[in-house]
């Protein structure tokens, strides 16, 4: 008999176990003596917590603000889902909506449109920077006298 994995319930014991195997990923990854007893376990998954909200907090003040907010965002939610189900499962959800966006992102159609309303939207722009220029110069908005 062929022992390899050409037979389709291989296949499909395969596909159970990838599913086995992520759905067994959820959960603390504390160490196991911290699980083991239950005011160390309550105590971690406080620290976790604070950790991860104080990362979440410095990326929603980065929003308006320079730096990579939405980065450090999804830093922080890396940081909770070392600890908590919810979390996981809102990262697994989020990288799956990234993926398809990607993949939608690089399709002809998609990329052609984007490049034509970007060329458009810098035409706008470097017209109405023509005509402010034109209008009044290299003189900075707040120290037009009118």
């Amino acid at each position: 008999m062929n022992t390899g994995s050409d037979e389709p319930g291989e296949a499909a014991v395969a596909s159970d176990a990838k599913a086995t195997s992520e759905e067994s990923e959820l959960g603390s990854r504390a160490p196991e003596f911290i699980k083991a007893r239950r005011a160390l376990h309550l105590s971690w998954q406080v620290g976790v917590f604070v950790a991860g909200l104080a990362v979440v907090a410095a990326g929603v003040i980065m929003l308006p603000l320079p730096g990579p907010g939405w980065l450090v965002i999804f830093g922080g939610m890396a940081i909770w889902a070392t600890e908590f189900v919810w979390a996981q499962l809102v990262l697994r959800w989020t990288k799956r909506k990234v993926t398809e966006a990607a993949q939608h992102a690089l399709d002809p159609k998609v990329r052609r449109r984007n490049i034509i309303l970007t060329t458009i939207g810098l035409v706008i722009v470097a017209v109405l920077g023509g005509i402010y220029v034109w209008k009044f110069g290299l003189e900075m908005p707040w120290n037009i006298d009118q």
